[in-house]
């Protein structure tokens, strides 16, 4: 007994140098997604930041495909050392395990999650020929109409934000796919249907030129970004789907690293200059703990898993 308590604590003495001296190399962070994306800007945002405060240089590792799978699975299996760290967001971590029938990691047991750099609304936009100008107008004009709505979807995250809408509401609006959100805003803009919520970024443009018209933020409460529209849950209690980017680390990874981590991202999306970038992009600075995004990944899981069963979503 005394050896083993001995052992333990040599261990605890040897993790707490490891933390000490971290980082001593150079940092990985991979990112899900090609860059000039949402996830692939925040990422370097975070990492020149991180560069900059720990004098040890930190690479950008785009590795695109199958919707965020190929990174997760890189990262999963890399050594839990805190030097290789996935940036990844709600479709990767919180949507992928229920679409997916089989998955090649578990977004809570194959990761210590480090902290949310953001969180930002979708936005729902019908086309300007459709006659409404609020929520509540569109689903009593979907209701009066019904399966004479369609809509467009440029991920599987985006399809179960407006499934979840049409189960709250009780409306029937045809699903269309498409690949990515400048597809499906031009759809809208197009006429080939008649809506879509999507991310705001992309959709600036259509907003300022009249070509779609905003009806509300996903979020539960008002955006900043955008605070003249109201919010899906101000007419349909209880709708909420907020995107969020995340860094997160490989399960194993020693506490006091993934400790040291936290606070190096809550440092740095204090900042005034990356709050300002944030807010520029639409993004809600966070900077929270493990323990929260954990709780936060569960919540969405079991929240997302009933609605994609309900309208039969399967990955593509």
């Amino acid at each position: 007994m005394r050896r083993l308590a001995t052992f333990l604590v040599l261990c605890a003495a040897a993790a707490g140098a490891l933390a000490q001296v971290y980082p001593s190399k150079s940092i990985r962070i991979v990112v899900g997604f090609p860059p000039g994306g949402g996830n692939d800007i925040i990422a370097r945002m975070v990492g020149a930041k991180m560069q900059e405060g720990w004098g040890q240089p930190v690479v950008i590792d785009n590795k695109p495909g199958a919707n965020s799978i190929i990174a997760a699975e890189f990262v999963a299996k890399s050594a839990p050392d805190g030097y290789t760290l996935l940036v990844n967001a709600t479709g990767g971590m919180s949507v992928n395990p229920v679409v997916y029938a089989k998955l090649p990691y578990d977004s809570l047991r194959d990761f210590v999650p480090i902290s949310m750099v953001g969180s930002f609304p979708l936005v729902l936009v019908v086309h300007p020929s459709v006659p409404v100008n609020s929520v509540q107008e569109l689903v009593a004009y979907a209701k009066s109409n019904p399966g004479k709505l369609n809509y467009s979807a440029g991920s599987t995250g985006f399809q179960v934000a407006t499934e979840m809408f049409k189960q709250m509401t009780g409306t029937d609006i045809k699903h269309i796919p498409y690949k990515g959100s400048a597809a499906s805003i031009t759809a809208v803009v197009a006429g080939d249907v008649q809506m879509t919520i999507v991310d705001s970024p992309p959709l600036v443009p259509q907003l300022k030129s009249g070509r779609v018209k905003a009806l509300a933020v996903t979020t539960a409460k008002r955006a900043a970004a955008l605070p003249d529209l109201p919010t899906i849950a101000e007419s349909v209690p209880g709708y909420e789907m907020a995107l969020w980017i995340g860094v997160f680390a490989p399960a194993g990874t020693p506490r006091e690293i993934a400790d040291k981590l936290t606070a190096e991202v809550a440092r740095i999306v204090r900042l005034p200059d990356v709050r300002e970038k944030l807010d520029g992009m639409g993004v809600e600075p966070l900077g929270n703990t493990s323990e929260q995004v954990a709780e936060w990944i569960r919540r969405e899981i079991a929240k997302f898993g009933p609605v994609v069963k309900a309208a039969d979503i399967k990955a593509e």
